[in-house]
């Protein structure tokens, strides 16, 4: 029997624990094997040698987040998603992960997870490379009855979930009922967080998408949908301070799509945090109406992220639709609108950008990019035309916000 026709693996295993022990016998070195978001599913017992990364994986049942990134930054994981060969993995000593052969599972041209082989005392020769990748066909067969299982869970969760947004589960002992059928547990505080993609997200950057919401270890991710060009997560905080927590998840997934994806342009909004589980639907219309704020005013909320932080911005659709229910205009900004049109002047813009920027004369000349005594000229003017004084708090406040609910018109 030659090299090339020797299968150790060809016989049927009860168990995916029971294929990690034989490919870890037949090559005399530990083994894991993880799914493609890296989540240990099995690995080898009575091990005699072994690295902090493959500790830590055992214990916490996946991969510390720590670990992917570096692999992902020297070109591990990149690598494992085009090919069916096997990958030499150098030693990273900053995140306790020692010489490595890993190979990527596949099934047509999707990838199912990984095995990985430790080479701390002992390299793998090109025989041993060979009996690594047929052992990968020995654990797709019994990842894909795992993957059926899977899929059947995640409509559960789906259909759930979208019940949730939409408020057709209400009751506080219904939502709760739901979460303990479903094995799930629903952690406090939480909130809804929706990031907003300039496109539609096909099936390609689904897969990414939950890759990436899989592997992270910032948040709990309880449930997470993609709707068009959204994802809509409900997560909670794992930290004390749960909007400092989430805020850092969002930033740190908007620079993780743009340097492992290159997706660009993407928006994220939080919604409302709660303790109370018939408020995730609050809590979704909350961070929907964020992103309609964000594209509505861009330069304003260029650093606002949660409905928390919006100020007056929470209230200004309530505020127009009085506005437009008592017929009500702004005598001084309409008077600033007219002179503008009679001069082709830009009266309207410069006031807008000076109370944008507190009323800091020096701050908004370099926005408007003008000189300071241009711009206290142009202020000057604006208090004539409009009668209206600068330094009153109410009268600034006033027609700050009809500049803005004047926005909300067009």
């Amino acid at each position: 029997m030659n090299e090339f026709s020797y299968d150790p693996f060809k016989y049927h295993f009860e168990r995916l624990e029971d294929v990690a022990d034989k490919i870890s016998e037949v090559l005399q070195c530990p083994i894991t094997i993880e799914d493609v978001n890296h989540r240990l599913l099995a690995y080898s017992t009575h091990d005699d040698c072994t690295d902090q990364a493959r500790i830590s994986t055992i214990i916490g049942r996946r991969v510390p987040e720590k670990v992917i990134n570096s692999l992902w930054k020297d070109g591990t994981i990149p690598q494992l998603l085009k090919t069916d060969e096997p990958v030499r993995v150098g030693q990273i000593d900053e995140v306790g992960l020692g010489n490595r052969i890993a190979i990527s599972i596949w099934k047509n041209n999707e990838v199912l997870g990984f095995i990985w082989a430790l080479e701390i005392e002992k390299h793998l020769e090109e025989n041993e490379l060979l009996l690594l990748k047929k052992a990968a066909q020995a654990v797709k067969n019994k990842m894909l009855n795992l993957q059926v299982r899977k899929t059947k869970k995640e409509e559960r969760n789906q259909e759930f979930f979208w019940k949730l947004l939409t408020g057709h589960i209400s009751s506080e002992a219904e939502i709760i009922t739901g979460f303990q059928e479903l094995n799930l547990s629903l952690p406090v505080p939480f909130t809804i967080v929706v990031f907003k993609f300039p496109h539609e997200l096909n099936a390609t950057a689904e897969k990414k998408l939950t890759y990436m919401l899989q592997t992270t270890q910032q948040v709990n991710i309880i449930f997470h949908t993609i709707d068009f060009d959204e994802v809509v997560i409900l997560l909670s905080s794992k930290g004390a301070s749960p909007l400092t927590d989430i805020k850092q998840f969002t930033t740190h997934m908007l620079r993780q799509l743009h340097e492992r994806y290159s997706f660009k342009n993407v928006m994220a909004s939080i919604g409302g945090i709660c303790t109370n589980p018939t408020f995730i639907e609050k809590s979704y219309k909350e961070a929907e109406a964020v992103l309609t704020l964000k594209k509505k005013f861009p330069l304003e909320t260029k650093e606002l992220t949660s409905f928390s932080e919006l100020g007056i911005y929470q209230y200004l659709d309530i505020l127009y639709d009085l506005r437009k229910q008592s017929d009500y205009v702004n005598y001084s900004l309409q008077k600033l609108k007219e002179y503008d049109k009679q001069h082709s002047s830009n009266l309207v813009e410069t006031l807008e950008v000076f109370l944008n920027l507190d009323s800091h004369v020096h701050d908004a000349s370099k926005a408007l990019n003008i000189h300071v005594n241009t711009l206290n000229y142009r202020l000057k003017r604006i208090s004539e035309i409009a009668e209206i004084n600068l330094k009153n708090m109410n009268q600034k406040l006033t027609i700050y916000l009809d500049l803005k609910l004047d926005r909300l018109s067009l």
